[in-house]
């Protein structure tokens, strides 16, 4: 049988937060990704590192048979991210309505002690059935 989301399970995420890091290294610039020419990390990095923060904040909190795919997008890249530099990655929950959870997205790098605020936005996931979802391909 599969699972749902319920009205308390939603209403206990709101300002869950998940966070994910990386380095930046080679494979991670504008270059490698093919979305620019300079040594710096690329957007579609920044992007992937905020999905896997919001992956964060709902792991453990839908039953196996759920997960969530994401819907929606919209970020700011708000300064460059040098090779070397680590970069965190936040997703806060901040509203739940049915499937779609929706989360204040961002960024910030250390470099040289500094901590600079790179990205910052929101992004949609939609709870899904793993095995209906999969069906449907």
């Amino acid at each position: 049988m599969a699972h749902h989301f319920d009205l308390a399970t939603a209403a206990a995420l709101v300002d869950v937060v998940g966070r994910a890091d990386r380095v930046v290294g080679e494979a991670d610039t504008a270059i490698a990704a093919g979305s620019g020419d300079l040594p710096v990390f690329a957007t579609p990095a920044m992007v992937a590192l905020m999905e896997a923060a919001a992956c964060h904040a709902l792991a453990g909190h839908l039953p196996y048979d759920l997960t969530s795919v994401g819907s929606h997008i919209e970020v700011d890249h708000l300064a460059p991210s040098p090779v070397g530099s680590v970069v965190t990655a936040y997703a806060r929950i901040v509203e739940v309505t049915g499937s779609r959870v929706t989360f204040d997205v961002s960024a910030e790098h250390v470099w040289g002690g500094e901590h600079t605020e790179i990205g910052r936005g929101i992004h949609v996931r939609v709870v899904v059935d793993r095995e209906r979802f999969l069906h449907a391909i």
